[in-house]
Order: structure tokens, then C-alpha cells, then sequence
């Protein structure tokens, strides 16, 4: 349950970041402002299945992250009346996107590269030394 309350805690901060590179995009570098949303909107991806899979390999959150990432940019190639009547809508659009950019496969893969990067580097520098051996010294 920690762990999800780190995850939960993380996904929040996240979503606070890309929410200010898109409020303050003005005020940032055009190279931040123009990738960072999308990068962020990745990495919060990846997060929400370690929230749902944190019992399992890193890697299984790596690849759904970017299945699912993928999965609604190619469905903003799809652009039926309803679906774009829910995309125009606040929540809608940060979820579904708004029109489909192959650039933006690129910064999902960052983003979610680099979460799963920080998270495999942070679990790994908490564990011991013991739950890093192969095997677990017999009692």
C-alpha cells in the first residue's frame, strides 16, 4: 500500500507539471513548452499501471504504457462526431488528445523511458543487499 501511495503521490505531481507547461508555456524555453505536456502525460501512463501492477516487473508497466500511449494517439486519426464531442470537452481532451502527431509517439517514449528509468534506479537504490542477491540467505 506504500508503494501505491508513492505512485498516487508522484502521478499528482506529474499532472501538476504538465498542467504549468501548458499554463506558463510562455514563460518556458520553446523546446520545453513544445514537448514536456505530452512527455509528462507518458510518464503519468507508465505511473498509473505501477499504481495497478506494483507487484509485478517494471518492465510489464513499461510496455502497457506505451501500448496504451500509442493506442489513443492512433485513435486521434479517428475523428467521428461523438468521439470528438467528448474530446472537446476539458477531461476528454487531455485524455484522448485532439489530433493525431507522430511526433508525439516520440515523447510519449520519452516520457515513459524516463519514468521507468527514475523508478527502476529509485526501487533498486532502496532495496538491501539482501533483496538485491539472487538468492535469499537461508534462515
Amino acid at each position: 500500500m506504500k508503494l501505491k501511495l508513492g505512485y498516487i503521490g508522484v502521478i499528482l505531481l506529474v499532472i501538476a507539471l504538465g498542467i504549468s507547461s501548458r499554463v506558463f508555456s510562455d514563460k518556458l524555453p520553446l523546446f520545453i513548452s513544445s514537448h514536456a505536456g505530452d512527455a509528462l502525460w507518458g510518464s503519468m501512463v507508465y505511473l498509473g499501471f505501477r499504481v495497478l501492477l506494483n507487484k509485478h516487473k517494471l518492465r510489464l508497466s513499461l510496455v502497457l504504457g506505451l501500448l496504451f500511449s500509442y493506442a489513443i494517439e492512433c485513435s486521434q486519426l479517428y475523428q467521428g462526431e461523438w468521439i470528438n464531442g467528448v474530446r472537446s470537452t476539458v477531461l476528454g481532451g487531455l485524455i484522448l488528445g485532439k489530433g493525431f502527431l507522430w511526433i508525439d509517439l516520440i515523447r510519449y517514449f520519452t516520457g515513459i523511458g524516463m519514468a521507468f528509468a527514475l523508478d527502476y534506479f529509485i526501487l533498486n537504490s532502496t532495496k538491501t543487499d539482501i533483496d538485491r542477491s539472487p538468492r535469499k540467505q537461508k534462515e
